[in-house]
């Protein structure tokens, strides 16, 4: 029985506000709890206005103040971003708060357009070319400190927080297996080099202080509803979220639609296709179906959750059928 994690970005609908998004995304920490799923991550976007977890060290806080065991983290903080001190301040400072609860998965991609990215570091030069020793000097900041280290992080010297590699591409992989790290690949929205990523990291990687073999989390997206039409139904909010996207209009959560028929080009939708090839749509048993075949295909160690559904009901239904599944794998 593989665990189940859940990766909410605490999605804004259509007509609602983040102050929404936020009560919805603490209600579905509290529901997961509850059903069993292993841990609760957030993911850093910005300039999205149907994305509210821009400031995810605060959201992890508000998801880790209104749950008790649940394992709260980023999935992933860009550190292109930030200066390492900076996370390992904020991150000590959740660790701290909620000791043994905490994970810190670390993106190399800007998790916006270049323009909002010049926007958040005013300088871009070699922001994502120094993501390797960014990655090593967040390590050192977690390790205890030294007796004349003169930069130390307070809090977070010491609290050894552990460290994820997020990626979508082979980079990461690489970088992942060198470090001896925890790899979480996007498969939920960017799948083409998934496998290949995969092999790559098991074949390379190095034990490490943190991680002794590999451990490889994939994320999926999943529309589980009372029968197939539902699901299918409850997906195209996704399609028309991921059909703006490549448009160059990332708008707010839109209500499903019976049909994406003649909203979209025959090259935007083979698109949209590949990209969200990973999800599982329909009823508990193609679900159910659809995730033994994929756990079976890629010898997953975790399955990151993710479901932009915009009826808040269905979304909880959909985790909870999910989690159901988890207990009969």
């Amino acid at each position: 029985m593989i665990p189940f994690s859940v990766l909410d970005l605490s999605p804004i609908k259509h007509g609602d506000t983040p102050a929404q998004a936020f009560a919805n995304t603490r209600d579905l920490a509290q529901h997961a709890e509850r059903w069993g799923y292993n841990r609760y991550w957030v993911a850093e976007h910005h300039n999205m206005r149907g994305i509210a977890s821009a400031a995810t060290s605060l959201v992890i806080a508000h998801i880790a103040a209104n749950t008790k065991t649940i394992r709260v983290g980023a999935g992933g903080v860009m550190l292109p971003n930030h200066a390492p001190l900076v996370i390992a301040e904020q991150f000590g400072t959740l660790e701290s708060l909620y000791p043994g609860r905490i994970d810190l998965g670390l993106g190399r991609a800007p998790g916006s357009d270049q323009r909002t990215a010049r926007a958040l570091r005013r300088n871009l030069h070699e922001s994502a070319d120094t993501f390797p020793q960014d990655v090593q000097e967040l390590q050192a900041y977690f390790a205890p400190a030294t007796p004349n280290q003169a930069v130390q992080a307070v809090p977070g010297a010491g609290l050894e927080i552990p460290l994820w590699l997020l990626g979508s591409s082979l980079f990461g992989a690489q970088l992942a297996a060198e470090l001896g790290l925890p790899f979480a690949f996007a498969s939920h929205f960017a799948p083409a080099m998934m496998m290949q990523a995969i092999e790559i990291y098991r074949a390379r990687f190095k034990p490490s202080r943190q991680l002794q073999k590999p451990y490889v989390m994939l994320g999926v997206s999943v529309f589980a509803a009372a029968d197939d039409e539902e699901g299918r139904r409850l997906f195209t909010s996704l399609q028309q979220q991921f059909l703006n996207l490549i448009r160059g209009v990332p708008g707010q959560l839109m209500p499903p639609l019976d049909s994406m028929d003649g909203l979209w080009l025959a090259e935007e939708r083979a698109h949209v296709e590949r990209s969200l090839s990973c999800a599982m749509v329909g009823s508990k048993e193609t679900v159910r179906a659809g995730l033994l075949d994929f756990i079976g295909r890629t010898g997953a160690d975790e399955l990151m959750l993710t479901a932009q559904i915009y009826d808040h009901a269905a979304r909880l239904r959909s985790f909870e059928i999910a989690a159901e599944i988890q207990k009969g794998i």
